[in-house]
């Protein structure tokens, strides 16, 4: 039976949850007030493995362990790069101070921790740097993207009338509206590649604090009528399937999933060399052009040149299926039947 415990019910994606698994809500105002209900949890019913998501749950999931003598075993997952987050994250001196600091109860928590699993090679580094973390006790599984409804969803109808057919130079990026997705970079980029394709548009879907700020970049730009930003979408592979190209212009990542999303399709992509993932993916950009955060020239040079010369669409999906749900599933389990 696989049981999905919330510190508290919310979220987006909760339509999206099987009716297969089990959902059991604590109701935790605070995820960090969420310690004792999931440590009496894991006692009462002794589940055999926990598998927590990211730092505030894992240090929650290994104090609820630790304090209430749980036999559960207590995987840990890291999904982002912690120093680059904290080195550009700004968002003012208390985030700040408070990331640190939950950094340094990481530090003292994980080695509690069964096993630690990270979504890509870079994030383990950093992982193994800034938590102490043996290497050894580290396992790289890389998220699980490609399921088998995409092909359906991709194909279905997209509500937008610049994603037609007979549009050839329709760029694609995807993401919150944060300082990570650099989306300052694409814009002015994408400023120059009007120049040598004065036909290009520009679609960026996400929604996020510097929408505002974004959209005065735009106006500055002059690109207003070849800019859209529609907002969030519940379905972004229509939007993969028809656009020309996907552009993910992040300074950092953990690993990047809308790259994968994006060569599921069969669309071609271009991307920052950002820590970390993309390169991973990408292989080291056999599967696509990586150039370096904040090269608006280097940015635009990729996106005309893939736009020209696209790869076969065959192949980016060949690369998309080393990442499927299948695949991730059995790393985990090879983990958890160990126990």
């Amino acid at each position: 039976m696989t049981i999905l415990i919330l510190a508290k019910k919310r979220g987006q994606y909760l339509q999206q949850l099987s009716h297969n698994i089990n959902l059991v809500d604590k109701k935790d105002k605070k995820v960090f007030l969420s310690v004792n209900s999931i440590g009496k949890y894991m006692k009462d019913t002794t589940p055999k493995v926990l598998i927590s998501a990211n730092e505030r749950i894992n240090i929650v999931a290994l104090l609820a362990k630790k304090i209430y003598k749980a036999q559960t075993k207590v995987i840990i997952t890291i999904h982002i790069n912690n120093t680059k987050q904290i080195r550009n994250e700004n968002r003012g001196f208390f985030i700040y101070v408070y990331r640190k600091l939950i950094i340094f109860i990481a530090r003292l928590t994980y080695k509690w921790a069964d096993h630690v699993v990270t979504v890509s090679q870079g994030v383990a580094a950093d992982a193994a740097k800034i938590f102490k973390i043996p290497p050894s006790k580290i396992k790289v599984i890389h998220n699980p993207i490609v399921t088998g409804n995409i092909e359906y969803k991709m194909k279905l109808p997209v509500d937008h009338p610049w994603l037609k057919p007979e549009e050839k130079q329709v760029i694609l990026g995807i993401g919150r509206l944060v300082n990570q997705k650099d989306f300052y970079t694409l814009l002015s980029s994408f400023a120059l590649v009007k120049k040598s394709m004065p036909g290009a548009k520009l679609i960026i879907l996400g929604e996020g604090p510097q929408r505002e700020k974004l959209e005065e970049k735009i106006l500055a730009l002059g690109l207003k009528e070849h800019v859209a930003m529609p907002g969030f979408v519940d379905n972004p592979y229509n939007y993969l399937y028809n656009a020309s190209v996907f552009v993910l212009s992040s300074a950092w990542e953990g690993f990047g999933n809308v790259l994968v999303e994006a060569m599921a399709t069969g669309t071609p992509v271009v991307s920052t060399d950002c820590p970390s993932g993309p390169a991973e993916i990408l292989c080291d950009g056999k599967y696509g052009p990586l150039v370096s955060p904040g090269d608006i020239k280097g940015l635009a040079t990729a996106i005309v040149k893939i736009l020209e010369n696209p790869p076969p669409s065959e192949q980016l999906k060949r690369r998309a299926n080393d990442f499927t749900v299948e695949k991730a599933a059995e790393e985990y389990m090879k983990i958890i039947n160990a126990y």
